[in-house]
């Protein structure tokens, strides 16, 4: 039998908040690569509006579709470093992310921009990937749309913990989607393919275990 530590399967928790004492690493779409401290992380409706850093002297202002992927810096770095560890195999990862394991590894929160349809919309959005872990096949992002009245900023971070009631989900290279606790079993074929290996481990399939679905079907499955 394949052994594996399931410490590893646990979504990330959601990062609100960072700190401007250390450098945030972020790569734009046209592959330039900007390292500076945070100035100011906002949203609109639940989203990431723009990404403000101060890069070599100047403020620069990001809007999601500007930024391919970013490392950025939680507070209390020192608090995050042991939930870093079930990042386990950062190659299966992105390449930006599997290119920056180290900055992984010290409690960064990645993010990365992706387009996903939510009721039929399509958005642009900068999004956390909350299972570094497990994302070659499924990566599974924080849904930002359902936290309005959450609020990112620079100082002390505010985690979102819990069950939570929905993610932003993209298989393989397919447009994200927001995958709901309400429709999960109906979606189980799309996101595991029929994989015998989910089957037989957890037949019952709960909800508060997709975190072990994604993390055995990334493992084990085919």
């Amino acid at each position: 039998m394949v052994q594996f530590s399931f410490a590893q399967s646990d979504f990330l928790e959601e990062a609100t908040r960072f700190t401007d004492n250390k450098d945030a690493f972020v790569t734009l779409t046209d592959g330039t690569e900007l390292v500076g401290r945070i100035e100011d992380v906002d949203r609109k409706k639940g989203m990431i509006n723009f990404v403000e850093i101060k890069a070599n002297g100047k403020k620069v202002k990001l809007k999601p579709e500007e930024i391919k992927s970013a490392f950025l810096p939680p507070t209390g770095l020192s608090k995050f470093t042991n939930a870093y560890g079930v990042v386990g195999d950062v190659n299966k990862m992105s390449k930006d992310a599997s290119a920056n394991k180290s900055l992984v590894k010290d409690g960064y929160f990645y993010f990365e921009t992706t387009d996903v349809v939510v009721k039929k919309k399509k958005y642009t959005v900068l999004l956390q990937l909350l299972n570094p872990a497990s994302a070659s096949k499924i990566k599974v992002f924080n849904d930002p749309l359902a936290k309005e009245s959450m609020s990112f900023g620079i100082g002390p971070v505010t985690l979102a913990g819990g069950d939570a009631k929905s993610y932003l989900v993209k298989v393989g290279e397919e447009v994200a989607f927001k995958l709901e606790k309400k429709n999960y079993e109906e979606e189980m074929t799309h996101l595991f393919k029929d994989c015998d290996k989910i089957k037989e481990m957890y037949p019952e399939m709960k909800w508060t275990e997709l975190n072990k679905h994604v993390f055995t079907y990334d493992k084990l499955c085919p």
